[in-house]
């Protein structure tokens, strides 16, 4: 349970991170697609613009020459550099084409042409560098670019922040949602900023927890309310069964009786854990000798090794309430020994116990959720109420202890308490 908020804040962060990335990627895309766009825009009208001059230039020195037999600046006669299309028309109108060769003098090139006069006559060109529009073109693809990265470099902080926002919320939604798990039903996330999505999850959050916290008060309101109730008349039944003739009916009376009033008891143990009634008696005792009288009013053949700690001579002392430690470790091996298999062994070690049966182990449902009541968790764990580990884990949780539950590789139930500092 301990590493669930840092799990938390890692998946928050990453979140963020993704949120952050998605924003970069989606401006990335959209100034690419923009960048391209415009480069292809220009380029074209910088081819259109150079046909249309070198269409219109042909035309003029056409008149020229004509008119005078002399050619206009920028004008030729058959020049070699004339694209092949071009060499020899088929009638006399103007034809403009492109010429993508580039040499050290001349870049792209559009070029005009047209017939001076029949077949055969030379044929008049004008040729239109493209050099340094394309130059131009260029310069502003490399400023937009530039610009790009800037805007880009600008865009990504605000991105990480703006995510960073969301994530605080969720995070805030996440750390409620972990309290309300550990039993803190009071635990809310309140009011959010905002009117969206996050706000709902938030709302919702708070609304569960309140239905969760009515049928749960409901449910240990009719506990505590049943228990105190079946507790006089168990108390009367136990009487009356000490009336009765020595026997065997009297006996199995005796014995069934004592089982419900057992129960009715545990019941109102948990009430009073529940409704946060109890509080340890604490003491400096040693924690070997409390053990030990532990499994001994068990009445069960458990086998303790009580193992000094490091630095220490002897029984190690702590300060706790010994009636409580007491149930704790009586309630656990009770519990190994009805659901497990012997040999039953507890272990003290510092301030460490741990009771350790060769059964079937704790069901997986026990080891994810922790102890229920009313629930054994699987048949091969025996029959019962499931109220003994219930009873030992809020008893640990009073004195501050961590009770853990987990199962041995070589097979069997292992319950470990470790009392604090």
């Amino acid at each position: 349970m301990s590493t669930f908020p840092w799990l938390r804040s890692a998946r928050v962060a990453s979140l963020r991170w993704k949120i952050a990335a998605l924003v970069a990627a989606t401006a990335c895309l959209v100034v690419a697609a923009v960048g391209v766009l415009v480069h292809l825009w220009i380029a074209r009208d910088i081819r259109d613009r150079a046909e249309a001059r070198a269409f219109n230039s042909v035309y003029s020195a056409m008149e020229t020459y004509r008119r005078t037999g002399t050619l206009a600046d920028g004008a030729q006669l058959d020049p070699a550099e004339l694209p092949h299309a071009l060499r020899h028309p088929a009638d006399g109108d103007r034809h403009t084409a492109y010429d993508g060769h580039v040499d050290a003098n001349v870049g792209p090139s559009f070029w005009g042409a047209q017939r001076t006069g029949g077949p055969g006559s030379p044929v008049l060109a004008y040729r239109v560098n493209m050099s340094s529009e394309l130059y131009t073109l260029r310069q502003l693809d490399m400023t937009m670019t530039v610009a790009s990265l800037v805007a880009l470099a600008a865009a990504t902080p605000l991105a990480v922040y703006g995510a960073g926002l969301v994530a605080r919320r969720l995070r805030r939604v996440s750390e409620t949602a972990g309290r309300i798990s550990a039993g803190d039903l009071d635990a809310r996330t309140g009011p959010t900023k905002g009117h969206d999505e996050v706000a709902d999850i938030a709302a919702t959050v708070d609304l569960m927890a309140d239905t969760l916290g009515q049928r749960l008060r409901t449910e240990r309101r009719f506990t505590a309310d049943v228990a105190h109730e079946l507790r006089t008349p168990v108390g009367g039944l136990l009487a009356a069964v000490d009336l009765l003739p020595p026997g065997e009916t009297e006996d199995l009376l005796r014995a069934r009786v004592r089982d419900l009033r057992g129960l009715v008891e545990d019941l109102l143990e948990i009430s009073r854990l529940d409704a946060g009634a109890e509080q340890p008696v604490r003491a400096r005792v040693p924690l070997g000798a409390v053990v030990r009288e532990a499994v001994t009013r068990t009445g069960f053949d458990t086998e303790v090794a009580v193992a000094a700690a490091p630095g220490a001579e002897g029984d190690v002392t702590v300060e706790t309430d010994p009636r409580r430690l007491e149930r704790i470790v009586g309630n656990l091996v009770v519990n190994a020994h009805r659901h497990g298999n012997t040999p039953v062994r507890v272990t003290v070690e510092g301030r460490t116990v741990v009771v350790r049966d060769h059964g079937p182990g704790f069901p997986n449902d026990l080891l994810v959720h922790g102890p229920r009541r009313f629930q054994t968790g699987a048949t091969e764990r025996g029959s019962g109420h499931g109220l003994g580990l219930t009873i030992a884990q809020g008893q640990a949780r009073l004195l501050g202890a961590e009770l853990r539950f987990d199962n041995a590789p070589d097979g069997g139930a292992v319950a470990t308490l470790r009392l604090p500092d």
